[in-house]
């Protein structure tokens, strides 16, 4: 029996489980992007509340609001560097050796990495912005009125 198959239809069956997987990974990208969020916005809450009281004092002295912000952003652009620099190899190898396995493949630039590691220090301080500015905008009376 002859049996027929039109070639690009194949091409698709063969690519279809790699579309599936790209859905996959954006969803649960997506679910972990979303999360870390969570937990960077709750730690931003937590190191403004514990210090509450510096920030009062650094505005009673006459610290500008920048400089505050500075002081309590500077951390997490410091936490986001660690873990871009702990996460750029890993990602390099990985995309590599799933990037073997096509005819043809584009080659990884350095771009996509810093575009990469631009998005997650974007990302994280608009999630602290919030409790920063509230934090350094906060009366300094309130903070020190009870020591």
């Amino acid at each position: 029996m002859f049996s027929y198959y039109f070639l690009d239809e194949d091409f698709n069956r063969y690519y279809l489980s790699e579309e599936r997987v790209g859905k996959l990974i954006s969803v649960f990208a997506s679910l972990a992007i979303f999360l870390s969020c969570l937990g960077l916005f709750g730690l931003a809450s937590f190191t403004a509340d514990q210090r509450t009281k510096e920030i009062g004092i650094r505005r009673v002295l006459g610290a500008s609001l920048s400089g505050v912000m500075v002081l309590l952003t500077k951390e997490f652009v410091r936490l986001v560097a660690v873990a871009n620099i702990i996460a750029w190899p890993l990602a390099y190898f990985a995309m590599n050796k799933w990037l073997q396995n096509f005819a043809y493949r584009v080659p990884l630039s350095i771009w996509i990495f810093l575009l990469s590691g631009l998005a997650a220090l974007v990302i994280a301080l608009l999630t602290v912005s919030y409790q920063t500015v509230k934090a350094a905008t906060a009366n300094p009376v309130d903070s020190l009125r009870y020591e």
